[in-house]
């Protein structure tokens, strides 16, 4: 073979190695694999399911969920600090309601031993009277009043007539800015529902209130006033007494009258 031809055939084999190399590209290396680790967690006792308010915690209504230890709240149940606290949990009572996979607190529950919610519930030193409403909503806001709601109570009864003659209908407000804790049955809102009818309401008074509704029970008609949560508050008290206004002693029963 002539040298010419050998040049022709190197320089063709090396134009063919280096398409190839440029069709190929350069070998690229796999991207390393960050890892990632996972972060602690502990087992945090929470709810199965919805608890409502007044019932009582059953075993199947606790479970434990790992929860990352950086945002565990405060307060919550631990396994690795109370282990077997499911036993100490596992028949109190809701005091409020949990909502499924809401870790538990123990300030949300309370242990009775055998008495009764309403009693457990409530606060030292204060009362719960049931009164006498209207089903049909004409002394409890249309049936708009629900549990935890705050309402005044109004005495409605046959009085002295403002031309002094005749009985005439008179109406006052015997204490204002009273928490309901249930109304008939119920003591809370139940199912998303906004009505809750019933024949009573049981509110929350203290010793001295007490007597004043049985005694304005006993006199009229007792009626609720719905209140606005920004006046919601912690002042109730009796109303000030109006000063065009006189009390009426008849037959032994005491009443108030208006003056004209």
């Amino acid at each position: 073979m002539s040298p010419a031809r050998i040049i022709i055939l190197a320089v063709a084999l090396a134009a063919g190695l280096g398409a190839a190399l440029l069709v190929q590209g350069p070998s690229q290396e796999p991207a390393p694999v960050a890892k990632v680790e996972a972060a602690p967690t502990v087992s945090v006792l929470v709810a199965a399911g919805d608890i409502p308010v007044g019932n009582t915690v059953a075993e199947n209504d606790l479970r434990w969920l790992d929860w990352p230890l950086a945002s565990v709240p405060a307060g919550v149940i631990r396994k690795d600090e109370t282990p077997e606290a499911e036993k100490e949990i596992v028949g109190q009572l809701a005091r409020y309601a949990v909502l499924a996979a809401e870790p538990i607190r123990r300030e949300k529950l309370i242990r009775t031993d055998g008495t009764g919610f309403l009693s457990a519930v409530l606060p030292p030193g204060m009362r719960a009277l049931a009164i006498s409403t209207d089903s049909r909503g004409a002394s409890t806001a249309g049936g708009f009043i629900l549990p935890n709601d705050r309402v005044d109570v109004i005495c409605t009864w046959k009085g002295e007539s403002t031309t002094g003659r005749g009985e005439a209908f008179v109406s006052e407000t015997l204490l204002r800015n009273i928490r309901v804790l249930a109304i008939g049955q119920n003591v809370q809102e139940r199912n998303g529902e906004k009505v809750v009818v019933g024949e009573t309401a049981t509110l929350e008074v203290d010793p001295g209130q007490v007597e004043i509704l049985v005694q304005g029970q006993k006199t009229g008609t007792l009626s609720l006033a719905l209140r606005s949560l920004k006046d919601a508050g912690d002042n109730a008290a009796l109303p000030a007494r109006n000063d065009n206004s006189m009390t009426l002693v008849r037959y032994g029963v005491t009443s108030k009258s208006v003056k004209p």
